[in-house]
């Protein structure tokens, strides 16, 4: 289990799945945010708390964020919000967890592949 909370505690989320790696985007919302995302089915993540949410574009999925601290969370899958993927921002975690976790670059930019 991972647990990750906002920088004031008003949002904890736990992760029940263990990530082959963690991914940092350069899509244009994911480079300002600096956020690296680890993602399981929406049945393995446990949100507490409440969030504010951010859509955009072809609005398929929401950024949530902590509505007093503005951290940003976990993006949700509005398509399949019951049964899709979800992401959460493991920079959130404990450090000596995220950094446990192997890190890929992923253009999301430009290519839409991995970059390594």
């Amino acid at each position: 289990m991972i647990t990750t909370s906002c920088h004031c505690g008003a949002v904890t989320i736990e992760f029940d799945d263990r990530p082959e790696f963690a991914v940092a985007c350069n899509c244009s919302i994911c480079r300002r945010l600096g956020s690296h995302w680890i993602y399981s089915q929406t049945s393995k993540i446990r949100i507490l708390g409440e969030t504010k949410a951010y859509a955009h574009g072809d609005k398929n999925i929401a950024f949530h964020s902590c509505p007093t601290c503005a951290c940003t969370t976990h993006w949700s899958n509005l398509n399949e919000p019951e049964t899709g993927r979800m992401a959460v921002n493991v920079r959130l975690a404990d450090p000596e967890i995220s950094k446990s976790i192997p890190l890929r670059h992923f253009d999301g930019a430009d290519s839409w592949t991995f970059l390594d």
